[in-house]
């Protein structure tokens, strides 16, 4: 059977609208629809030696004002504790962590890793800005 000059036709899916239910509508919350995320780009400098870096999930952002914490949703490049990442010596890494949003009214927020040892970091003052993606050089 010869396909070459066959064409394939989707069939036509049917207008089909949902509806809207006026009282579900009504109840949410207006201030959870514009919930967006805040984007902090992670940067470690070269180093004299290989290192390991981790992230842990008790890492947030801290609006000093309200004392309101923005979840860790997500990271990238980095494992979470226990796990380690290694870094080669020389080199400059970068990772990516992504929080929830932040209060409206906050104008500045703190990046704070909670840990149960010492060497968690905290960048105080971290200015808002109008597209929340920030960037923190950590060493």
């Amino acid at each position: 059977m010869d396909c070459s000059n066959a064409t394939i036709t989707k069939p036509k899916e049917p207008d089909i609208k949902p509806l809207i239910d006026v009282d579900v509508l009504s109840s949410i919350d207006p201030q959870s629809l514009d919930e967006s995320c805040v984007y902090v780009h992670c940067h470690c400098g070269r180093q004299q030696e290989e290192f390991l870096i981790r992230i842990w999930r008790t890492t947030y952002l801290i609006d000093p004002a309200s004392m309101s914490k923005s979840q860790l949703l997500h990271a990238e490049k980095i494992t979470f504790a226990p796990q380690w990442t290694l870094i080669p010596k020389g080199i400059n890494y970068s990772f990516l962590l992504i929080f929830s949003g932040l209060p409206k009214d906050c104008k500045r927020f703190d990046l704070v890793e909670e840990i149960p040892q010492p060497g968690g970091f905290h960048i105080a003052n971290i200015i808002r800005n109008d597209t929340d993606v920030y960037h923190a050089n950590l060493f």
